[in-house]
């Protein structure tokens, strides 16, 4: 019998736009992108020139502090551009997609010991997909995990529906599961919302039930209540999509970078599912979707995903775009503005009517409503983090860089994605998840010296 959790602090932020439980195929991007940024903690080093010529699979950079760790194309084509900002820095790599993919072909995988599992991980590419806590980086492949945890749903605001993405993938679901049971000697734990039983019958693992508000889809929320992280340990994590882009790719022997993602969102004409490709165009996926006015493109979730141009690029772990008003416009203050009686405004703290009839959904802008301001306490925090750990506590403790404070308020657990809801209620205005992001790597830092 599966282990059964509650989780009772949260929130669910209800948005307008979420997508109907029908696929298009979306138009084929001309040029695809890998962003360096999407993975937190890596210091890329070109393994690629402009003009070089790829196919999918290939590397098109790799991580400076751990060479074995290879970011790959997920396309073919030529290398169009090494976009650069400030002091170089790389800030994405530009493939020129052939009209026909072309990939890099490594044999299908016919199984083997751990360390030729590991191998062909790194040389596909596909290591990337797994990440390490502490510090939520990627794995270290001379680790060996204490565990490995995959949460198969997503409590996010518009979140696709991943048991509806893996539908006809689910064989593959399986296929990853056996592969990553090869990676650890302890066990591999899936957490699945209460009531879903899709994932009920996936052999090797185990299972916990959740259920309750965002962010109890959150893969931390699975680790803290079945087998929390001690120091000196370290578990690995997965997004379960990643799951069946790992088994697929073994079976077939290429890196598959199909990806099924939703178009979200109050400013999409008709939110849907559209299949693509990792770091495809989002104009290649929203083009002629949009309505009109001035809108904010989001790679991911509006809680956590990266600002970006219709002319940007899918992130490499996203799920979805989200689209919603920019909300940068003048408001009246007596009928929209401060002074408005807020029957449609979404809050927290009860600031507003509206909590007396709650709207199903809301229609919400990225206009924070004030300025950035001392950081006082407030208790709004510990309303929406469902850890046994005080945030408040432990995001001071990372402000002032104290180590030994940081460690002992449960650092350890964290990734920044679980603050986000904090950073959303917090009065003062902080961007709290580039704070924890800060001090993950000051740790990882600390300690790696």
């Amino acid at each position: 019998m599966s282990k059964s959790v509650k989780v009772k602090k949260g929130i669910d932020i209800n948005l307008l736009g979420k997508a109907d439980k029908s696929v298009e195929k979306a138009k084929a991007s001309d040029v695809y992108a890998l962003k360096p940024d999407d993975f937190f903690g890596l210091v890329p080093k070109l393994a690629v020139r402009e003009g070089d010529e790829v196919k999918a699979g290939d590397p098109l950079f790799f991580d400076k502090e751990n060479s074995d760790v290879i970011m790959v194309s997920p396309v073919s084509g030529e290398v169009a551009e090494v976009k650069r900002g400030e002091k170089r820095k790389i800030l994405e790599v530009k493939v020129l997609a052939d009209k026909e993919i072309k990939y890099k072909d490594f044999g299908a995988w016919q199984g083997g010991s751990r360390e030729e599992l590991v191998d062909r991980l790194l040389k596909m590419g596909l290591w990337a997909f797994i990440k390490q806590r502490p510090y939520g980086v990627i794995a270290n492949p001379k680790d060996s995990p204490r565990d490995i945890f995959i949460s198969t749903f997503d409590t996010s605001p518009l979140a696709p529906d991943i048991a509806f993405l893996i539908s006809e993938d689910k064989k593959f679901f399986q296929k990853g599961i056996d592969a990553l049971k090869m990676l650890t000697d302890g066990n591999v734990h899936i957490g699945r919302q209460k009531g879903d039983s899709f994932f009920s019958d996936i052999t090797g693992v185990e299972s916990c039930e959740i259920s309750g508000p965002h962010p109890a889809g959150n893969v931390s929320v699975l680790i803290h209540h079945t087998a929390p992280i001690n120091k000196g340990e370290v578990v690995w994590t997965i997004n379960p999509l990643d799951v069946v882009l790992i088994g697929k790719s073994l079976a077939e022997g290429r890196f598959i970078a199909d990806r099924t993602i939703a178009l979200v969102g109050s400013e999409v004409e008709s939110p849907k599912y559209y299949k693509t490709r990792i770091g495809a165009q989002i104009s290649s996926i929203a083009t002629g979707k949009i309505k009109a006015g001035r809108v904010r493109y989001i790679s991911g979730n509006v809680l956590t995903g990266s600002r970006e141009q219709a002319e940007g690029f899918l992130g490499f772990y996203h799920t979805h775009i989200s689209v919603i008003p920019e909300g940068d416009e003048k408001k009246f203050f007596i009928t929209d503005g401060w002074l408005a009686p807020g029957l449609d405004k979404f809050s927290l703290s009860k600031a507003y009517p509206s909590w007396l009839l709650p709207k199903k959904s809301y229609r919400l802008d990225t206009n924070m409503n004030g300025e950035k301001r001392a950081f006082v306490v407030t208790g709004e925090l510990e309303k929406v983090f469902p850890f046994d750990i005080y945030p408040m506590q432990l995001i001071k403790a990372i402000m002032v860089n104290d180590i030994d404070a940081m460690e002992k308020l449960g650092i350890y657990e964290v990734e920044a994605e679980d603050f986000a809801l904090c950073e959303f209620v917090c009065t003062s205005k902080v961007g709290i998840q580039q704070v924890v992001k800060d001090g993950l790597l000051d740790m990882k830092k600390e300690f790696a010296s």
